[in-house]
């Protein structure tokens, strides 16, 4: 098959892999017909995480249509038409039992923390991610769910990833009837949560970015009210101007490490394997929260040496939340949100690249050249 393959930082190319087979009894194999660049898929592109090892296909958004499956898997059948949840998970372990997707204790032996994710480093599980034409979906009873006959695979696809985790985002902030919603970060994750928000009650919402396309479509999309962080003086302070000098009720991090990183970061990560990214962010979430306030961070961070205002937050008072999302969980009501038309995912989609052109498609997102806010990869185009 053909497949998405990392060969070094900024080196990645389409090769001629081995499709995958059926190693165990409970797995199925998924023909790829989407699959998306993650804004947290630019980590590894540049870098900076760790064990992100040489011929490593990435990519953990995708649907596809079933090929095979194994002997003991009894929900799915060859020909349905599947959507794939992010984590990879057992579904008996006692975190699957209660919800806890993400933090699966069964199907990742390098870490304590984080379950499986696919296409994301050997820190997760080391499993092959979708960005392929073929891929191997372990324990397939309890992780892909056939996709409505109502939902259309651009919709679907954006429900594996970026929409659940931009609303558990917003779930994760404990949101209150009127409160005050800042996000940072209006990347698809980011603009998923800000929409969230008003779902759940937020009585204003600001989303804070750089980039005028972003903003713009937090605006229009999200409709939100706009920051772009490098025209004002100092964030923190003029969100703290527009908030009666009180602070956000909520602060809702959807950016995380910075994925581009500077030198010292490039040394440490892609040298010595020791740090994804700093934390900037997640200051300026401790800071531009009011006391007493939530911060929920949805941003992908690695391993970090960096200094994180943790004594601020302490003396502030602050509830902090923070998970991978547990996709699964979220699909119930999102899916009700879709059918009845308060979400339409796909609409920030602005990309659609043959999966042959993977290397040009990372350069145009990692670049952020031509607006590109969400590419999506297409097998066979």
């Amino acid at each position: 098959m053909k497949a998405m393959v990392y060969r070094a930082p900024y080196r990645i190319r389409v090769e001629e892999k081995d499709r995958p087979r059926i190693e165990h009894p409970n797995d199925a194999i998924v023909r790829v017909t989407q699959a998306a660049i993650c804004g947290s898929d630019l980590h590894l592109y540049h870098g900076m995480m760790p064990d992100t090892r040489v011929g490593t296909t990435f990519g953990h958004e995708f649907i596809g249509v079933v090929d095979e499956v194994g002997p003991s898997v009894e929900h799915l059948e060859v020909g349905d038409r599947v959507m794939v949840p992010f984590n990879v998970f057992c579904g008996t372990c006692w975190f699957c039992s209660r919800g806890l997707y993400s933090n699966c204790h069964n199907v990742n032996p390098n870490a304590t923390a984080v379950g499986g994710i696919y296409g994301y480093s050997h820190t997760t599980g080391g499993y092959d991610g979708g960005q392929a034409e073929y891929v191997r979906v372990p324990f397939a009873d309890v992780g892909p769910t056939i996709i409505p006959e109502w939902m259309d695979d651009d919709d679907a696809l954006m429900c594996t990833d970026a929409l659940p985790t931009g609303y558990f985002g917003a779930q994760l902030g404990d949101i209150s009837q009127g409160e005050v919603v800042v996000v940072l970060g209006a990347g698809p994750v980011g603009l998923f949560a800000a929409k969230s928000a008003w779902l759940m009650g937020a009585g204003r919402v600001i989303v804070v970015d750089h980039l005028e396309e972003r903003l713009r479509l937090a605006e229009t999309f999200a409709h939100a009210e706009t920051v772009h962080f490098g025209q004002v003086p100092d964030v923190v302070v003029h969100l703290k101007k527009m908030t009666d000098h009180l602070g956000a009720d909520v602060v809702i991090d959807a950016v995380g490490a910075e994925a581009d990183g500077n030198l010292l970061q490039h040394v440490t990560a892609a040298k010595l394997k020791l740090q994804g990214g700093s934390p900037i962010a997640l200051n300026w979430a401790i800071d531009a929260v009011r006391k007493g306030g939530t911060i929920s961070v949805m941003g992908a961070y690695g391993p970090m040496f960096s200094l994180v205002k943790f004594g601020d937050a302490m003396n502030k008072g602050l509830t902090l939340r923070m998970n991978q999302c547990p996709v699964k969980r979220q699909w119930p009501r999102l899916f009700e949100h879709i059918r009845n038309g308060y979400l339409k995912p796909s609409e920030i989609i602005t990309h659609r690249i043959p999966l042959e052109h993977v290397a040009e498609g990372y350069h145009l997102f990692s670049a952020k050249l031509d607006g590109c806010i969400k590419p999506v990869l297409v097998p066979g185009e």
